[in-house]
């Protein structure tokens, strides 16, 4: 059996989020569909972190093992041809039994983007959350920095959480302007249950001014949901990757990815 590791990207909005569902359109299902056509096998994945549903990702990291030789191309471009438009293998490594894409991850990004204007969306519709308050970003990045470094999160996870601590580590957590899009990126060891979500969510009231900075420290301190403000819809949040020991060789997320194609600078 060899071990394979996979790169891809995809469009959640028409998934009911990453993982096997009977009954619904996951990104799972429709991945292990097409590598099945490639592999001649049925082909089961795990990968780095589930995404819910209406939840993007720019490098999620799957690994599977197969018995089948195939080229790493096979497992791009074949797979890609039996893929709908809205996902797509970026990549395909042989790794060693010792890779795990979910257990060897040393921590994981996100990034949460809205679109900060008077009129709602058009061309970006599912793929921004939306936000007509005048966003201050330099009290939303004031009040980040209460959140920095190893916390209780309990309350800015969801209730239905089945995390078996809400203690995580946030390494970095920034907030930044690019035209008329707001851009919160975090990077933490692991993340809870909406946790970017509600993050997102405190954050945007506290830069729409209609609470104070102090509100985000004194939510971690409540350590309780009620507390926490709205849950930042799904269609703004997008899974950036995973990190890795540098020995399993992998290409690390591009730091500067835009979700699009098109002319935004990136953040």
């Amino acid at each position: 059996m060899t071990r394979w590791a996979l790169g891809l990207e995809y469009d959640g909005a028409r998934f009911c989020g990453w993982q096997s569902q009977s009954g619904v359109l996951t990104v799972q299902d429709t991945l292990e569909a097409a590598l099945a056509r490639v592999a001649d096998a049925p082909v089961r994945v795990v990968a780095a972190g589930r995404t819910d549903t209406g939840v993007h990702a720019l490098c999620q990291v799957v690994h599977f093992d197969s018995d089948r030789l195939r080229p790493p191309e096979a497992f791009v471009r074949g797979t890609n041809s039996h893929l709908g438009h809205d996902v797509a293998v970026l990549w395909a490594r042989v790794v060693s039994e010792a890779f795990h894409a979910r257990f060897a991850a040393t921590g994981r990004s996100y990034r949460y983007v809205i679109l900060n204007r008077s009129v709602r969306p058009g061309l970006w519709s599912g793929r921004v959350s939306f936000d007509y308050r005048a966003l201050q970003i330099e009290r939303m990045q004031e009040a980040a920095h209460a959140l920095i470094g190893r916390h209780d999160f309990s309350a800015y996870r969801a209730s239905q959480c089945q995390a078996k601590t809400p203690v995580r580590t946030i390494r970095h957590l920034t907030v930044s302007r690019h035209g008329p899009f707001v851009v919160i990126r975090v990077e933490a060891d692991a993340f809870l249950h909406h946790m970017v979500r509600n993050i997102a969510g405190v954050l945007c009231a506290i830069g729409a001014g209609e609470r104070p900075v102090s509100w985000a420290a004194e939510v971690l301190a409540e350590r309780a949901r009620t507390r926490g403000g709205v849950t930042a819809p799904p269609a703004g949040l997008y899974f950036e990757g995973p990190s890795y020991p540098e020995r399993f060789g992998l290409p690390r997320p591009a730091a500067d990815a835009w979700p699009w194609a098109m002319g935004s600078p990136s953040p």
